[in-house]
């Protein structure tokens, strides 16, 4: 899934270019909108059921019409976690808002907001749709294991598959008690050499009898300790060719794809290779 934030200030036509943008893309995939707001909408169209259910301490309300319409209200949900839920079902999101937050971003007139920037326009009805695009699919896709799982249970082969094996590498807060916590990790890579080595990978799982899809995905940049790194899913026949793969899988993409990795931790920050 790809991810565009659309920030600017209130009458930048922030709106206007989420329609822009939806009626576009829409011809391409599945799109998903986002919306920032300051307090909860009233999405109860009948106003009151599922306002009582939440006053009586459900966490989360979902209303279904009968015409398959749906809405639904809950507590603490991020940006992230929003995220999470949409990246298996849609091809683009639209975030119009979270000015701070670390995705790719249309910024409307003046507004001062965290990197990355991909285009400024005066306003959305000003904003060229063709370079918007043409930036956010330089972009990498918002990808997390689910999209992948959803992604191999697509094969034409998974009729055979009885097994999906999935390997998630993530941030250790702390390799110990006696350790300093780690605060971060930032990867970069050698972009074209990374693709072809991790695309090599594949075919070359792929290619053993039993194991039907394989993907693989390694994230680049700022990583917070807790967070996600890495993703390893293979589809295979049966468990014992899923749980080889998988295996060998995240071992060769460790020692295979350069990547090099920088550790923040609250007393120091070091490049992994140079004390290795």
């Amino acid at each position: 899934m790809q991810v565009l934030g659309i920030v600017g200030h209130s009458e930048s036509g922030k709106t206007t270019l989420i329609e822009r943008l939806t009626q576009r893309l829409s011809g391409s995939g599945r799109v998903a909108t986002v919306k920032h707001c300051t307090h909860a909408p009233d999405i109860d169209t009948d106003g009151k059921d599922t306002a009582r259910h939440r006053d009586a301490g459900a966490a989360e309300t979902v209303a279904l019409t009968d015409d398959g319409e749906w809405y639904a209200t809950g507590d603490s949900r991020t940006l992230d976690e929003t995220l999470d839920a949409l990246a298996p079902d849609y091809d683009y999101a639209l975030v119009e808002g979270y000015s701070e937050a670390a995705i790719p971003k249309v910024v409307l007139g003046d507004r001062e907001v965290a990197d990355p920037v991909v285009h400024r326009a005066p306003h959305g009805a000003d904003a060229n749709l063709d370079d918007i695009i043409a930036a956010l699919e330089e972009r990498d896709p918002y990808i997390t294991l689910e999209t992948l799982v959803a992604d191999v249970k697509r094969d034409p082969d998974e009729v055979y598959s009885g097994a999906i094996a999935t390997f998630t590498g993530r941030v250790r807060a702390q390799e110990g008690p006696e350790d300093p916590p780690t605060e971060l990790l930032e990867f970069e890579r050698y972009d074209e050499v990374a693709a072809e080595k991790m695309a090599a990978l594949r075919r070359d799982l792929e290619s053993r009898d039993g194991v039907y899809a394989v993907r693989l995905h390694h994230k680049t940049g700022v990583v917070e300790a807790g967070e996600d790194i890495v993703f390893v899913v293979i589809l295979a026949g049966h468990r014992g060719e899923a749980f080889r793969a998988v295996e060998d899988g995240i071992n060769r993409l460790k020692e295979e794809v350069p990547l090099f990795k920088k550790e923040v931790t609250v007393d120091e920050e070091f490049w992994a290779h140079e004390r290795s």
